[in-house]
């Protein structure tokens, strides 16, 4: 978080916020009650979900940030809701196309940061069910989503740009405590007439986010420290909405960007993959395309070895992908996003095994690639390889009875496997070697154990 200067006008210091990047720390606790591990057991198992990001901001087609990046006045931007005409919506196609790529849970946007919610709440005006749409999208998307037997996921953020006291909590206290009502409100609309919901995927709450991380009154205007939440005259009271999510849904899991205890952390962009961590649930999130989370019709898909090196890379460090697509204004996935999801489904098809159901390791991510493991099966995904197609990784103290290359094959190609005390080497097949990701299905005497890793040079 950069310093502010000493500014001399409300709407100086807006700009300046505008310009800001924003706090996107991990700060929740993290859940610590007897069902914490059995909750979420599902979830670490499925490994790969698709992300929505659908609403209003579809309609002009610069990202989901574009009321914010543009500035455009509140009531200005709600006239949007006179455009919602979602024609081509249907949430069993977005269902069915997330099981064609191999995915496990889906995640929609019930409610983004410009306010507009997806769902019904009798006590706001600014919904889809009060739209042109007239539709509840949340309603629709739920039954089409528990229906194709996935996972079902809603993201919601606390942040409501409409409210001024979202950027200046102390000054504009009511209004704070109005956007707390509505929170408190929709999280409870949300938990109570939906049915069965498994995931509530957070973002814009906390005390981090406050002010959009930002600037304090102290005598003078200045910037908050990067490592300090806001801390005055409002709270967001995340563990009374949190525990009454968790009261009307027990089973549900949520993530860290509240200040309520969390089931899962977040790593976000494609930047943030990180190191190996198996000590709690995470989950890396990323865009189909290189630009907004909404749909932008400039964006380019990404190429298919980018995306499936995310998501092995998440895999590896035991961690979980979420894709994010963003759907047309009038509701459907682009053509190109969907044909890209499809491959991915391709892959996962014939080298599943080494994702669904894994952990990461034993070996450590290095420059070979990355392993995951289920039982006495180890998976080496050499994503970079010498000219020679061997492969060179540390003893692991157990026997290495078998190897062949994951490929769907009725008679797999055998590796061939030099073993001693202090290394292992893997003779690929040169015929075999994938330039995206070669597979080595490693078969051990023993099943390795989930915590036990060891460090690659």
């Amino acid at each position: 978080m950069s310093r502010f200067p000493r500014l001399r006008s409300w709407s100086a210091i807006l700009l300046l916020i505008a310009g800001c990047s924003l706090i996107r720390a991990q700060w929740a606790p993290l859940v610590r009650d007897a069902n914490a591990e059995s909750r979420i057991a599902w979830w670490r198992q499925a490994r790969f979900g698709m992300f929505i990001h659908w609403g209003l901001y579809s309609i002009p087609g610069r990202g989901e940030w574009v009321m914010w990046n543009e500035q455009i006045p509140v009531n200005q931007y709600a006239r949007l809701a006179d455009q919602f005409h979602p024609d081509h919506f249907d949430p069993n196609a977005w269902a069915a196309l997330a099981k064609q790529g191999g995915m496990k849970y889906m995640v929609l946007t019930a409610r983004h940061h410009d306010g507009f919610a997806l769902f019904n709440d009798p006590e706001s005006t600014f919904t889809s069910v009060k739209s042109a749409a007239h539709r509840d999208i949340v309603a629709d998307y739920v039954k089409a989503v528990r229906a194709a037997g996935l996972g079902v996921g809603l993201y919601y953020s606390p942040l409501d740009w409409r409210f001024p006291g979202y950027f200046f909590p102390s000054v504009y206290q009511q209004s704070a405590e109005e956007m707390r009502a509505q929170y408190q409100r929709q999280i409870h609309e949300l938990a109570s007439n939906y049915g069965k919901i498994d995931i509530l995927w957070f973002d814009g709450g906390g005390n981090e986010w406050l002010g959009f991380g930002g600037i304090e009154f102290h005598g003078k205007w200045m910037g908050r420290p990067a490592d300090q939440p806001y801390h005055d005259k409002f709270d967001w009271r995340d563990d009374e909405t949190v525990g009454d999510l968790r009261k009307l849904q027990p089973g549900i899991i949520v993530d860290d960007r509240t200040d309520a205890p969390a089931d899962f952390r977040i790593r976000e962009g494609e930047d943030a993959l990180g190191s190996f961590e198996n000590r709690f649930p995470w989950e890396l999130c990323m865009t189909i395309v290189d630009g907004a989370w909404g749909y932008d019709p400039r964006s380019k898909v990404r190429p298919l070895d980018e995306l499936i090196h995310a998501l092995v890379g998440a895999a590896g460090r035991d961690g979980n992908f979420l894709l994010n697509v963003g759907p047309t204004p009038d509701g459907e996935i682009p053509a190109e996003e969907a044909a890209r999801i499809r491959e991915i489904g391709q892959w996962l098809s014939v080298n599943g095994e080494s994702i669904y159901g894994t952990r990461g390791g034993p070996w450590l991510p290095a420059s070979y690639g990355v392993s995951t493991h289920n039982g006495k099966f180890v998976y080496v995904h050499t994503l970079k390889l010498a000219n020679d197609a061997t492969v060179t990784l540390p003893a692991l103290g157990v026997k290495i009875t078998g190897a062949s290359i994951l490929s769907g094959a009725a008679v797999p190609a055998a590796v061939p496997v030099d073993q001693n005390q202090r290394e292992v080497v893997f003779h690929l097949p040169p015929a075999a070697v994938n330039p995206i990701d070669t597979v080595i299905k490693v078969e051990l005497a023993t099943p390795w154990t989930t915590a036990a890793v060891v460090p690659v040079p």
